[in-house]
């Protein structure tokens, strides 16, 4: 089985460096000879990937204003309102490769939650096209993201794959018959462990991860996160790692969490994680944490695997349904609205350390579980022979 994973925006985003690591990975280890390429927007960032067959350039092309393909499209869309030969010619990259694989996998995750994607759409029809088999991988989709435009893409699918039970539910109340529950890839991933930086405190390590996608969504927030870290260096004695998880060109974690550094760091007691490290790198630390407070989905999925106490500033379904399938109900997450009060982070954290022996003794029970769903998607994948 020849799988090309596309629609991965590249590996700064070490969210999408673990779906893309991990999945390759379960693939391999549960199909014999499965070979497994990835169309990347960023192929440089992609090269830390290994069990990779290939890299493909998957970036864009632009239409030249004036060009033969310009003219084209442009008298598509005026006369017959139809974008399909402009998006064809975009996406043709990616386009260009669907006849050298037997499926077509949509990774990312959370992709159809930002709105409409016509360029994912265009993509889908043309795998259809091809008579090749077409599956979205480990998806989150709100009620709030669908619209009928979407839906009618995700009926091309001939498997959906949805990471958790909110989504789960959604898609089978809107009529879609192809669609399976299973648990985000990255549950399965490995760690390595690095040294441990100056000023660590082992058993006495609280990591904090917090994104310039929440504070844009909740600007209040920020201010908010500096009262929990002010809260915890003064009701407690351990150390607060800060641990970004994406470093793309506005979307920079790092960026975010070393103003909190700067501010914090004569305590003592505020250690800022470098931003060059791999998603594997990340995980080896994070695991090696008392308790872990995340916005990226991903930094929160390498926690909970390493049965690491976890709050969750959320701003998506992925996050209520992540924490309803390990614990039964939203347990530690904030919605996007919560997160400028104050009062409600620390109220959740300290609920959060007095509540540890029992977190973490439902991590134990849960997360092996949690991975075995993992594994059931190579098991769905597999019956598309």
């Amino acid at each position: 089985m020849k799988i090309m994973m596309f629609a991965h925006g590249g590996s700064l985003n070490r969210g999408c460096e673990a779906i893309v690591r991990s999945s390759a990975f379960i693939i391999k280890e549960k199909i014999n000879g499965a070979k497994v390429y990835l169309s990347s927007q960023k192929p440089h960032t992609d090269g830390i990937i290994p069990r990779l067959d290939g890299v493909y350039d998957g970036t864009r092309t632009e239409i030249r204003k004036y060009s033969l393909d310009w003219a084209v499209s442009f008298l598509h869309f005026r006369l017959l309102k139809d974008e399909s030969y402009a998006l064809r010619k975009i996406e043709q990259k990616v386009i260009g490769r669907i006849k050298e694989v037997d499926v077509c996998m949509s990774i990312g995750g959370d992709n159809y939650c930002y709105g409409e994607q016509p360029q994912w759409y265009e993509i889908d029809r043309n795998v259809k096209r091809s008579g090749k088999k077409l599956v979205l991988w480990g998806c989150s989709i709100g009620e709030e993201d669908m619209s009928e435009q979407k839906l009618q893409d995700l009926k091309l699918f001939d498997l959906i794959l949805a990471r958790e039970s909110l989504t789960y539910n959604m898609l089978l109340s809107k009529g879609l018959p192809n669609v399976k529950l299973c648990a985000d890839p990255a549950f399965t991933m490995e760690k390595e462990e690095l040294p441990l930086p100056d000023g660590w405190q082992e058993g006495k390590t609280v990591g904090l991860n917090f994104s310039p996608l929440v504070w844009k969504r909740n600007t209040k927030s920020r201010a908010a996160v500096r009262e929990l870290i002010w809260h915890i260096l003064h009701t407690s004695d351990m150390t607060i790692a800060l641990t970004p998880h994406v470093m793309e060109n506005d979307n920079n974690d790092h960026e975010i969490l070393r103003q909190y550094y700067e501010e914090f760091k004569q305590t003592g007691r505020v250690i800022l994680l470098p931003d060059n490290l791999t998603a594997v790198q990340y995980k080896g630390y994070i695991a090696r944490m008392r308790f872990f407070i995340g916005a990226r989905t991903h930094a929160t999925i390498a926690a909970y695997s390493s049965c690491v106490p976890t709050m969750v500033l959320g701003y998506s379904v992925k996050s209520k349904g992540i924490a309803i399938d390990i614990f039964g109900r939203e347990r530690l997450v904030l919605g996007i609205a919560d997160i400028s009060d104050s009062s409600k982070l620390i109220g959740r954290f300290d609920e959060m350390l007095m509540d540890e022996a029992e977190l973490v003794q439902t991590l134990r029970k849960s997360i092996p579980n949690i991975k075995r769903m993992s594994y059931k998607a190579v098991d769905y994948l597999k019956q598309l022979g």
